[in-house]
């Protein structure tokens, strides 16, 4: 593990920890790729990483329904047992939550936001090409 997601998972596990009832949170790439995590295993997280890139382009061709479409900010699903949570965490990069049902909401957005914010460009994902990292 190098540095930049040594320092990345162990800010997952501060936002785990101020939210009681939070079980992971992942930061992924546009394109599925886990970048960071923390709670679950990591076969899990790549699942949840890959699940997110699609859910991300399915809400983009949604919003294109909108009169002034634009970029998904945050996608919520409650299910029986629990919530998802799956935010915009800059260009190309996004902030996923699994949570317990008696979770706070409001709590659980606010410190995603801000999470995001204290991260900056450690989340940005850049644009593949031919699977390379530009």
């Amino acid at each position: 593990m190098n540095q930049r997601q040594a320092n990345l998972d162990w800010m997952l596990k501060d936002l785990a920890e101020s939210v009681p009832q939070t079980r992971n949170v992942v930061v992924l790439s546009a394109d599925g790729l886990r970048m960071g995590q923390h709670g679950g295993d990591t076969d899990a997280a790549d699942r949840l990483a890959a699940a997110c890139s699609g859910l991300q382009s399915l809400a983009g061709a949604v919003s294109a329904e909108l009169p002034q479409a634009g970029r998904m900010k945050l996608v919520v699903i409650e299910m029986e047992g629990g919530f998802f949570y799956l935010m915009a965490a800059g260009a190309g990069a996004y902030l996923a939550v699994l949570a317990d049902e008696g979770v706070d909401a409001g709590l659980m957005g606010q410190r995603m936001r801000d999470l995001i914010i204290r991260l900056g460009e450690h989340i940005t994902s850049p644009p593949r090409s031919d699977g390379q990292a530009r």
